[in-house]
């Protein structure tokens, strides 16, 4: 909302901006988080240009209005080119872009968000190929850098654990390895483990994780970070589960004995396994070691978003501010540790 205030003298580039409707001093009045479009034609008209994905910026980062980080202020100028806002009682600067996959982007905002729509309404997902062409980007590496950034938005370091039950498993991504020793030896293959809320005959939440081995430290720590205590644990016979009785699991080994078995005594993850792997098949066509963690970390963002892909779109921007942002460093040096 804007306001003109004759204390105040707005610099080039300026305008004053109050976040709130008008209240007595020191209040600060709710406002509700901006909505999402429903259509494709909305959201062009929606988010036309600059102005408006600022706009919509700000609304998402203050819900409650405006407030500086410093001082409390309620109200702030808005430096337009460089997406900041400037405290009109202190006079800091705040970008609405901190902490957010956008901080410091040299890319339009019209761009990002046509990607995160793309990334969250488009069902079998992009690769960075067809986002370039899809946005017209010039260089394959920015699309690649976007895809990248946007997926590690996708994980809320304080999202809650999966809780009530679960099924948990383990998998070579790409594929059998043939002639390993019980079949988890890992050689050249990643291996991933997953776990999956089991909701009557449906499944809930999924959490995927790149483990180094299968042992039983690699897989009760994933299901120690992942899974809340007290949840029931149905897994297989394999031993790397044992130790979950004694973590403060009620843990349900199911003897399969043929191999063959597996899909009918844990049913939800070897169908989330299935799914995983024809999506990095069809849209990814394979991915490398280095990169996996952050391709299950978009799986997992989807599949639990699969009921409300749209309204994904304003969690994925929202997401990045609760995260430091990525470097180029950081996504071109990542590694696969388990």
């Amino acid at each position: 909302m804007s306001s003109h205030n004759p204390d105040v003298r707005p610099e080039m580039g300026e305008m004053l901006i109050r976040l709130t409707p008008h209240a007595p001093t020191g209040s600060v009045v709710p406002m509700p988080r901006p909505d999402f479009p429903r259509t494709l034609r909305e959201f062009q008209r929606r988010f036309a240009d600059e102005k408006a994905c600022r706009g919509y910026l700000a609304a998402s980062r203050w819900p409650d209005g405006y407030q500086c980080p410093r001082c409390g202020g309620g109200e702030a100028l808005e430096l337009t080119t460089r997406l900041l806002w400037r405290c009109k009682r202190c006079r800091r600067d705040t970008s609405v872009t901190a902490g957010t996959v956008l901080h410091r982007t040299h890319t339009p905002l019209t761009q990002w968000f046509w990607a995160a729509y793309l990334v969250t309404t488009h069902t079998p997902g992009l690769s960075a190929l067809q986002l370039q062409r899809q946005l017209g980007i010039r260089r394959y590496e920015t699309a690649w850098a976007m895809l990248q950034k946007l997926r590690r938005a996708m994980v809320r370091p304080d999202r809650a654990r999966l809780h009530d039950k679960v099924e948990a498993d383990e998998s070579y991504v790409g594929g059998p390895e043939a002639g390993l020793r019980g079949g988890r030896e890992l050689r050249d293959k990643a291996l991933v483990v997953a776990a999956v809320e089991v909701r009557g005959l449906a499944s809930g939440r999924v959490r995927l994780q790149v483990v180094p081995d299968a042992s039983g430290r690699s897989l009760t720590g994933f299901i120690q970070a992942n899974v809340e205590p007290g949840t029931i644990v149905i897994t297989d016979g394999w031993q790397g589960y044992a130790s979950l009785s004694g973590l403060g699991y009620r843990h349900r080994p199911r003897i399969q004995g043929d191999p063959a078995r597996a899909a009918k005594v844990l049913p939800r993850v070897h169908r989330v396994f299935g799914n995983l792997k024809t999506w990095l098949r069809g849209t990814h066509h394979g991915v490398g070691h280095q990169h996996l963690q952050a391709y299950l970390d978009e799986f997992t963002f989807r599949f639990n978003r699969r009921r409300t892909p749209m309204a994904a779109f304003q969690t994925l921007l929202g997401l990045g501010a609760q995260r430091a942002p990525t470097t180029y460093r950081q996504l071109y040096d990542v590694e696969s540790t388990g």
